[in-house]
């Protein structure tokens, strides 16, 4: 299933989600008008928007013009140990970046009580993100595995009735049988894996993109200063650790030139455009809204599902239980430590974000 479809599913998803939009309350909250300076916070998000495009470009590049190189390639220890940091990342802006700032915006005082006060709804919208993206991340492997392989039999069963009459003079006939279906065995795995680190990819770059909007949303439309200046560093860093993990995943996919090239597009110029939709709207924008916590809290919150579901179940789960590393204590002890600095370095970032 293809990115936008996912995206498609997930905005109705949230629609659907029984939050009852007349519960807004007047917000009563107080503004700090006086470290507003609109002239000096516009300068600041144009450094962003070039900061933030360059860390992420480069970050996403990375990995997929470094399969030139052997040690940066899949198929090396390595690459498990890079996988390993960008899952690190990952899993701490799910739980230390995003969802600590979604609990803030659905908890709110400028919120009504109900049901804002009386349900925990950023934890329901964090569970049912997590939800819906396992079963996209199912169904379209399933739907991907089947079409594929729907369109391969015809083939096979030409080559094989074509194959029926011939005189077989091989003395040992089931030797060689066993070689052709171990052979097409090996060849039907490897093709499952790539549909699979496909849909991985995607559904990845769809948590990381709905988070880079909200983000960037929020810088851009922001009036402070000194809320923007520690943001511009921070965010850099985020985008560029988010970009190898990205990147990592796409070139496990395998995906063609095209796609790679648009998957890395989207990716590194998604937060700038957030800016610079924050800043056409800074005007009517107001950040403590009400309607501006719920739009920026629900996404958040299902931003965060998506992003912690994806680095536990589809990166470390799928690689620490992987064969090949469980027979190596040394890759082990690597992905390890690798994973622990991911996360280690992503949780500091966010002492300035």
């Amino acid at each position: 299933m293809k990115a936008m479809n996912a995206l498609l599913l997930l905005f109705s998803f949230l629609l659907l989600l029984p939050l009852p939009l007349q519960a807004l309350g007047d917000c009563e909250c107080t503004r700090d008008v006086e470290s507003r300076n609109a002239t000096k916070a516009l300068r600041l998000k144009f450094v962003a928007i070039a900061s933030i495009l360059t860390a992420g470009a480069v970050g996403v590049l990375i990995p997929i013009l470094g399969r030139s190189v052997s040690a940066l390639r899949p198929e090396h220890d390595m690459f498990f140990v890079i996988k390993a940091f960008a899952a690190g990342v990952i899993l701490a802006t799910g739980l230390i970046h995003i969802l600590p700032a979604a609990f803030q915006s659905l908890t709110s005082p400028c919120l009504a009580e109900r049901p804002w006060h009386t349900f925990p709804v950023t934890g329901f919208v964090v569970m049912s993100s997590a939800m819906w993206t396992m079963m996209i991340d199912s169904f379209a492997t399933s739907y991907y595995k089947r079409s594929h392989f729907s369109k391969a039999r015809p083939v096979e069963e030409d080559e094989e009735h074509g194959q029926e009459g011939r005189v077989h003079v091989h003395t040992h006939p089931s030797h060689g049988h066993a070689h052709g279906s171990t052979a097409a065995a090996a060849e039907e795995a490897s093709i499952s894996e790539r549909i699979r680190h496909q849909v991985i990819s995607q559904v990845l770059e769809l948590g990381i993109l709905v988070h880079s909007v909200i983000v960037g949303i929020s810088l851009g439309a922001s009036q402070r200063p000194s809320t923007i200046r520690p943001l511009v560093g921070a965010l850099s860093f985020h985008q560029f650790f988010e970009g190898i993990g990205l990147g990592g995943c796409i070139v496990q996919a395998g995906f063609r030139g095209k796609s790679t090239v648009v998957m890395a597009v989207f990716f590194s110029l998604t937060a700038p455009v957030g800016i610079a939709l924050g800043i056409a709207i800074s005007s009517v924008y107001d950040d403590a809204s009400s309607m501006a916590l719920i739009v920026e809290g629900i996404f958040n919150a299902a931003s965060a599902g998506i992003l912690v579901y994806m680095a536990l179940v589809d990166l470390l789960a799928a690689d620490f239980t992987n064969p090949r590393m469980q027979s190596n204590g040394r890759l082990q002890l690597g992905a390890h430590l690798a994973l622990l600095l991911g996360a280690g370095l992503m949780s500091l970032i966010a002492i300035w974000a």
